[in-house]
């Protein structure tokens, strides 16, 4: 009888702490997209253009905080077919992305001109930045 007292003291035991393999998810696991959005894939490497039409450079990557949201834009300017290239971050602000679906095709465009770019600090990869 006392073996099935304590028994019954133990199962409840178990039972009563928590499973630590489950977390909680207190969150949706889903994400609506709108038709307005863009994937990180439709913008690395997409053109930017000013208002004149001319190049001004492209987008390298993004620059995302501890929450996931998207802080700046990397873009490689300044240079020629790929030589003299150097990059710069810009606020997402300054860059306006749309989608052309006549053409099937992303567009970008600033109102930055090649002078300002030029004038920005540099962003080097480097320290945890490097690949």
């Amino acid at each position: 009888m006392r073996a099935n007292i304590i028994g019954l003291a133990a199962a409840a035991a178990l039972l009563s702490v928590p499973a630590l393999a489950q977390p909680q998810i207190s969150e949706t696991a889903t994400v609506a997209v709108a038709p307005s959005d863009a994937l990180a894939s439709n913008l690395v490497g997409l053109d930017i253009s000013n208002a004149a039409n001319e190049d001004v450079g492209e987008i390298e990557d993004l620059v995302l905080d501890s929450s996931m949201n998207v802080r700046g834009l990397v873009l490689s300017v300044g240079g020629f077919l790929g030589l003299g290239d150097r990059y710069v971050v810009v606020p997402p602000s300054t860059v306006k992305v749309s989608f052309d679906a006549t053409k099937k095709q992303w567009k970008g465009m600033s109102a930055l001109t090649r002078e300002q770019l030029k004038a920005m600090p540099e962003f080097k990869y480097e320290g945890k930045f490097d690949d």
